[in-house]
């Protein structure tokens, strides 16, 4: 993983088209390991190190980074050409990305507002898998009122010095760099005064505590600042930019993160069916009038979205912005997510042979994605936040009364 890389040696490069998504499909399908394989039963899941070479090689077969500049380590190419890897990604019955905050909501921002040595040092360790990143972004007083946060950043001398505490900061405590948003001035200024930086997560001061979730998992973390210096270096933007910026980070999370997503689920559904077919009791529920009716919403929940990714790709590529229109994304997958996984879910139970090894497999993948599934319509902004958005900024109603 360490050997030294140039882009320029990916096979992709100069492929367009259906040859690009033929190599993605073909590299995929010869390159995942066993054991990543989330429709089968494994002894024991991806460790951090053997899940960071994995994602190294994907980097070095031009599938990640895509769209990212030369210049930084990226390929340089269209966000479609980035949705047709996505969608063989997606395909594909694979893990998320450890890093998958670096690469998708570091790295764009870093983009957007870092300076040059910024580029060059941070996005090639990100897409290298030098550096695992994580979002410092939520607070427990101020839930998802990005806002509402009291994390402070005083500039003394030529160093910031943070003191605060962030919550629900997925990978933390494997994470070598932190997304961090904090503010220069009171809360009261709410937008105003707050800055992003992309601080060490080795640096004195900072503590993190693993929060074990309804799935068994650690991890969401805390994590305290305390007195904990800041370099100027790794400041990213201008002081009063981090709002805007945050703002940046969030359309860009709700709209075009995992571009994959649709797929995936679709995988899923493949999966679902296949599984109740080698069963009994559940082959006689595909015939059930009641449960064919669900699986067909849920398959025009799929296609809607499918179709959610393909207008933002072509707006983002005509030059459009997304804005507000992220959270139409957003609201439909998680919510469609939770109604698929908690049907399969339901499906699953009243199998008749359940140590059969196809719906052992099936049963382990949808018991986890229906535990996931609860903190899908929470994070990157919940429900009533992407509803207010909506009613908001796209459809302009008149405030209500509470």
């Amino acid at each position: 993983m360490n050997a030294p890389f140039s882009n320029s040696d990916a096979p992709s490069l100069t492929l367009s088209g259906e040859a690009l998504r033929t190599h993605a499909r073909e590299w995929l399908e010869k390159n995942l390991p066993e054991k990543f394989r989330t429709d089968r039963m494994v002894d024991a899941a991806p460790t951090l190190e053997e899940s960071k070479t994995y994602e190294a090689a994907l980097y070095r077969a031009g599938l990640v980074g895509i769209t990212w500049p030369r210049a930084y380590g990226g390929y340089g190419r269209t966000l479609r050409e980035h949705l047709v890897v996505s969608q063989e990604i997606g395909s594909v019955p694979m893990p998320e990305s450890v890093n998958s905050i670096g690469k998708e909501l570091a790295g764009p921002i870093i983009l957007a507002i870092g300076n040059e040595e910024q580029k060059k040092s941070y996005l090639p360790a990100i897409l290298e898998m030098r550096e695992i990143w994580c979002q410092g972004f939520s607070e427990p007083g101020a839930g998802s009122d990005l806002a509402g946060l009291r994390t402070r950043a005083e500039k003394i001398g030529g160093k910031w010095r943070v003191n605060g505490q962030k919550i629900w900061t997925s990978g933390a405590y494997r994470a070598q760099r932190c997304l961090l948003l904090a503010r220069t001035g009171t809360v009261e200024d709410r937008h105003r005064g707050l800055c992003l930086f992309a601080v060490p997560m080795d640096t004195p001061g900072i503590r993190v505590n693993k929060i074990r979730s309804i799935d068994g998992k650690e991890s969401f973390c805390e994590v305290f600042f305390d007195d904990v210096e800041v370099d100027e270096a790794d400041a990213l933007g201008l002081p009063d930019e981090g709002w805007n910026a945050a703002i940046r980070v969030l359309s860009i999370e709700r709209a075009t993160n995992r571009m994959h997503r649709s797929w995936r689920f679709e995988n899923e559904m493949r999966h679902l069916v296949s599984a109740c077919n080698a069963d009994p009791a559940l082959k006689a529920l595909l015939d059930d009038g009641y449960y064919r009716r669900q699986l067909a919403r849920i398959g025009v929940d799929l296609e809607v979205l499918k179709g959610h990714i393909e207008t933002v790709v072509e707006a983002l590529s005509d030059g459009q912005s997304v804005g507000a229109r992220g959270s139409i994304s957003k609201l439909h997958w998680s919510e469609a997510h939770q109604r698929f996984v908690a049907l399969a879910f339901e499906m699953l139970a009243k199998a008749s042979k359940p140590d059969l090894p196809e719906v052992r497999a099936v049963r382990s993948r949808f018991e986890n994605l229906y535990l996931l599934s609860f903190a899908e319509t929470i994070y990157a902004g919940t429900t009533e936040i992407q509803l207010g958005i909506i009613a908001d900024r796209i459809m302009q109603l008149p405030k209500g009364r509470k």
